[in-house]
């Protein structure tokens, strides 16, 4: 039986109905200059972002930053990790192996309880406001012009189909995956062969030629990537179609997570730019300590996996890796053993490129009601994300020659953690 987790938000509303979000499916663009030097820049290097979103809040308490014997605490232990000092929650005993690879901060408030208003102020730096996320901003500033795969993918088996990618056009938009299946309409229909769709292909850029007169260069452009990038993938489908070796599956685990970071994987190497995999289900309202037994099981083995394989193949140093919620759990425990919401005092954990490894930034009181020291917001979270890609966030978006500060500019980059 499905445990009730016991929240009732719209978001978790919405998630139920499992929609796709297609290739065309981001906000019309407004137009856009000519990629700025800045930015090949960057595209040359071919830097990365993994996102692994741990979907309704994962417990700081439970993983991050446990505070065993306290008040509220819970009954779980707090054990040393692989940098000398550093301590997570026993849940986590595979990533704990590896912290060296990652840091981590605990003194994030977001000043919210709000499922998505913390989930849009993580994914876009801002409070409010029509921006893009981050994986939009990498997709427009780091992908390859060239490449055959979409500039951000998020791989989840449910949720939400936001409008990622605001004023930069639908070419940046988020393209949802529905877990391992291919994204709908991957093929050719059968009475259509490649011949006869080349035809079709041909004759619709006759009449886009016809339709760009007297219109505006930017959105003709952005319906015209839209269909590239859907001949582009549709060439690709191989990734759907070819099943994951056994001894990859015995590693990563055989549940839709495992899969989905084993894609995740795939399409890393296969020089995607950002792709997101989401981990659903940690709003634990109710039976938190069980919930998280279970849920972190299979999160800890798996992505310590995907950690290793990136490692190990020499990609860590160029991807940007990002396990974040949107928000955290109340140190309080209510009558159901459950604890609520919490964006006032919570933690994420990152790595990778530009990331100084095994830091652990800012720290909560002894109850973990509070930030102690060194308090952040997701503000100052985008700034460093974007720093550590070699993104500077300082500078604008040229916007038909509006000028749009890329990062909230109230805000900055936590320096001690930028490599």
């Amino acid at each position: 039986m499905k445990r009730n987790q016991g929240c009732h938000s719209l978001d978790h509303q919405i998630a139920r109905r499992q929609f796709m979000a297609g290739a065309a499916g981001g906000a019309v663009c407004l137009g856009l200059s000519d990629l700025s030097a800045h930015a090949e820049t960057v595209k040359g290097q071919h830097k990365r972002i993994l996102q692994v979103y741990l979907q309704g809040g994962v417990s700081q308490l439970e993983s991050w930053d446990p505070k065993p014997g306290t008040e509220f605490g819970g009954p779980f232990r707090a054990i040393p990790t692989s940098v000398p000092g550093m301590h997570i929650s026993e849940l986590l005993p595979y990533t704990a192996q590896r912290m060296h690879l990652l840091s981590i901060v605990r003194s994030i408030n977001l000043k919210t309880n709000d499922h998505s208003q913390g989930r849009l102020f993580m994914e876009k730096g801002r409070r409010a406001g029509e921006y893009p996320y981050i994986g939009s901003i990498a997709s427009r500033y780091l992908a390859p012009v060239n490449s055959d795969l979409p500039g951000y993918i998020h791989i989840s088996t449910r949720g939400l189909s936001d409008a990622t990618s605001a004023f930069l056009g639908a070419q940046h938009a988020q393209l949802k995956f529905e877990g391992v299946k291919p994204p709908q309409n991957l093929g050719l229909p059968k009475n259509l062969n490649e011949t006869a769709n080349n035809r079709r292909l041909q004759l619709r850029q006759q009449f886009n030629q016809q339709f760009r007169q007297g219109r505006r260069k930017s959105q003709t452009e952005t319906f015209d990537a839209s269909f590239q990038q859907a001949s582009k993938l549709m060439a690709r489908k191989s990734f759907f179609e070819k099943a994951p070796a056994d001894k990859d599956l015995e590693r990563y685990g055989k549940h839709d997570f495992g899969r989905n970071c084993l894609l995740a994987r795939t399409l890393l190497e296969n020089n995607a730019t950002c792709v997101k995999v989401t981990h659903h289900g940690y709003d634990s309202h109710a039976e938190n300590f069980n919930f998280h037994l279970e849920q972190l099981g299979e999160f800890d083995k798996t992505f310590s996996m995907l950690l290793d394989d990136l490692h190990e193949r020499g990609m860590l140093e160029s991807t940007l890796v990002m396990v974040y919620s949107e928000f955290g759990r109340t140190p309080k425990i209510n009558v159901r053993y459950g604890r609520d919401h919490w964006g006032t005092a919570w933690s994420i954990a990152l790595g990778g490129c530009g990331i100084q490894p095994g830091a652990v930034i800012g720290k909560t009181n002894d109850k973990g009601t509070a930030v102690a020291d060194r308090e952040v917001d997701a503000g100052h979270l985008f700034h460093t994300y974007l720093q550590a890609l070699g993104i500077d966030s300082t500078r604008d978006h040229d916007i038909r020659g509006r000028s749009i500060p890329i990062g909230d500019p109230t805000t900055q980059p936590i320096k001690e953690l930028l490599a």
